[in-house]
């Protein structure tokens, strides 16, 4: 399986970094040894003094599909939950000064933590669906899906047309503005809609 990220999704997000609003989704890619198991705390590698959290929806691919028109995305995907795209900001930053790619910012291991996930149908209010992060209780990140600038089928449309997309893939969406640091001992939980999907400590 295979982590795609979209970023600048939110042009509350988008303008809190400074960065331009894209014609079309951009996207990067993490690697399956990103994810962090289920009850596993996350440490704080030693590469980086400021690893920030983007909590972000994320889809997972139920069939395989290459090419797909947006009207048909739909069929594509039927579970979502909530994850964080861990980010070392500090080497992202030296990465963009220096003209470089972001993988050491972004790809590194355990940098992709991701909650139980649950059926799309299944929620309350499946076209604008709220999410969100609490940090030892208190929020620091809350969206909404109706809030991005491209919602799920262009996504997946958009995607398709350059990477294959197989059963059990995952598509984190994007973060919508509040990103920020972590510290040792820190506790996130993360929220979909009313319903806690994930929660560990970082060490």
């Amino acid at each position: 399986m295979k982590i795609v990220c979209i970023g600048r999704n939110y042009q509350a997000h988008a303008e809190e970094l400074n960065h331009q609003i894209p014609p079309e989704p951009l996207f990067f890619m993490k690697p399956d040894t990103a994810l962090l198991p289920q009850r596993n705390p996350f440490f704080y590698p030693d590469f980086s003094n400021d690893i920030h959290y983007e909590t972000e929806l994320v889809l997972k691919i139920g069939l395989k599909g290459r090419h797909i028109a947006e009207k048909f995305a739909r069929k594509y995907y039927d579970e979502i939950s909530v994850g964080i795209d861990f980010t070392a900001r500090d080497l992202q930053q030296k990465c963009i000064e220096e003209g470089n790619p972001w993988e050491i910012a972004k790809a590194f291991d355990f940098s992709a933590p991701v909650g139980n996930f649950k059926k799309i149908d299944a929620l309350q209010n499946a076209n604008d669906i709220r999410f969100g992060l609490k940090i030892n209780g208190e929020w620091k990140q809350q969206g909404k899906s109706s809030d991005m600038i491209f919602d799920f089928n262009r996504i997946i449309a958009h995607v398709s047309k350059y990477v294959t997309l197989r059963p059990g893939d995952l598509i984190f969406t994007g973060t919508p503005s509040g990103v920020g640091n972590i510290h040792i001992d820190d506790h996130l939980e993360l929220f979909l809609e009313d319903e806690k999907v994930c929660a560990f400590n970082v060490k």
